[in-house]
């Protein structure tokens, strides 16, 4: 019965960090915040699970030394709940700012950065490809040449 619950959890906490995950990966903030809250659920409950079944406080002379629970998973699951607190009263006011002032909650593309990748790669790269698969198409060079008009 035991390895029952235990492969059943497991299944749970698979879940629970895939959709998380999966929901880190969206550009809406307010997708980005369910799966932060996803993940600190499910960081809850593996912290939980580590902590092993139940127990009997650690009070002095009352009970054995192997009925004792161990506090230290308790403890970071408390520290666990309060992290994600955290972030998740940020990322609601992240995604408040961005509602007031932009009219929706979408995570914009870094220009800069597509001008930065739209640049010929080195010979001597690590990356995978070689310096002619990655150099930049005409499509590539006219949003770099609209950049530079746009900061003149």
């Amino acid at each position: 019965m035991n390895t029952t619950i235990n492969l059943s959890m497991a299944l749970v906490l698979a879940v629970l960090y895939s959709v998380g995950f999966y929901l880190l990966m969206q550009r809406s903030l307010m997708r980005i915040l369910i799966g932060i809250v996803v993940l600190g659920h499910g960081a809850n409950l593996l912290l939980q699970m580590a902590g092993g079944p139940p127990a009997r406080a650690p009070v002095l002379d009352a009970v054995r030394p192997e009925e004792i629970s161990d506090p230290l998973p308790q403890a970071l699951a408390l520290t666990a709940i309060v992290i994600t607190f955290a972030l998740t009263t940020y990322l609601l006011a992240l995604g408040y700012r961005s509602w007031v002032l932009v009219g929706h909650d979408e995570v914009q593309d870094d220009v800069e950065d597509r001008r930065i990748a739209a640049r010929r790669k080195p010979d001597g790269a690590m990356e995978e490809g070689t310096a002619e698969e990655t150099e930049a198409g005409p499509e590539d060079t006219a949003d770099s040449h609209e950049l530079e008009e746009g900061r003149r």
